[in-house]
């Protein structure tokens, strides 16, 4: 009888110890789930019913229930370049660019994305993207790459900028044909006729710049490296320093609703608040937040996204908060 009860317990060991090593087939559900506090969002967009980031390993997340909960979107062919940034034409048409000179287009709200570029010999990562309304859409980014499409980013046709080589990062303008690009070494160019002529502005500061802003046709905002920002009520022809009382260097940035001002984010879960002239509100650290690269106004709460993902709940490793008491 021991004798039995002995083989009987080996067999059920043997059969745990194969059966825990033994190769799988994980659920779909398991092959298809991102942790969206475990990849780096570099981009975040509200279309109203539906978020949409962005980040590394060519993620795309999409979240219909305001941040809470996040699925991956369809994306093909799935590449592993790091996505830097992404802009709306309208509510279905999406466009998003990376590294190796990746454009990725999506016509059903982001659900969806094609690959329109890719160039993994040259390397070289597009950092951003901007519509000036319709199909019209500017891509740029490292070493001076900067390209234009005219039937909302199917085609791409390259624009020679006199800049040396530099890295592009953050543009921003109106209808009004008034429009600013920022990059490194503190360079800004600026157009007034819709981009047909570029002007480099003179100096003002010899770090990187990686956001603008307009908030009217005079007044524009620009941060960067080392805490710096700065703003202009006159186009650019001049500027003027507004101390943050940090040097954490400043990444992503939201317009706030009803034309109040906006919200920067960047290193050391860092956010300042300005008006609508550019004005200092305030500066406050989220914390425990690591690096911020994003942000978005989801109803009346600030959406961040950064180093450790996007928002699951009030409890996730990233925040969304009340946009009041983020920048009180």
């Amino acid at each position: 009888m021991r004798s039995v009860i002995g083989y009987l317990v080996c067999l059920v060991v043997a059969l745990t110890i194969g059966y825990t090593f033994s190769p799988k087939s994980p659920p779909q559900a398991e092959l298809l789930a991102t942790r969206p506090d475990r990849v780096q969002i570099n981009g975040l967009l509200n279309l109203g019913s539906r978020v949409v980031a962005v980040g590394e390993r060519g993620s795309i997340l999409l979240s219909d229930d305001q941040g809470v909960s996040w699925q991956p979107a369809s994306v093909a062919p799935q590449r592993d370049a790091t996505l830097t940034a992404l802009v709306a034409l309208d509510p279905q048409r999406l466009l998003a660019v990376g590294h190796d000179g990746l454009i990725l287009r999506s016509t059903d709200a982001g659900s969806h994305w094609q690959e329109i570029r890719y160039d993994s010999d040259l390397g070289e990562p597009l950092l951003g993207i901007w519509s000036s309304g319709g199909d019209n859409v500017m891509a740029f980014g490292s070493f001076g790459k900067f390209y234009q499409s005219s039937d909302a980013g199917q085609t791409w046709t390259p624009q020679v900028l006199d800049i040396d080589s530099a890295h592009l990062n953050s543009m921003a303008g109106g209808d009004d044909g008034r429009r600013m690009l920022v990059g490194e070494q503190g360079l800004v160019l600026r157009t007034a006729d819709g981009g047909q002529h570029w002007q480099t502005l003179p100096a003002f500061y010899s770090g990187s710049l990686f956001g603008i802003v307009r908030l009217s046709a005079n007044n524009w905002v620009t941060y960067g490296m080392r805490g710096h920002v700065f703003v202009s009520h006159d186009f650019g022809d001049s500027w003027t320093q507004i101390d943050v009382g940090n040097q954490l260097p400043l990444y992503g940035h939201v317009l706030l609703p009803d034309h109040s001002g906006l919200v920067i984010v960047g290193a050391g879960s860092s956010v300042v608040r300005l008006d609508a002239q550019g004005a200092l509100v305030g500066v406050a650290r989220l914390a425990g937040l690591g690096t911020l690269t994003s942000a978005a106004m989801v109803g009346s709460r600030l959406l961040v996204g950064g180093e450790r993902g996007v928002l699951q709940g009030s409890g996730g490793s990233v925040a969304a908060l009340v946009a009041t008491q983020a920048t009180q």
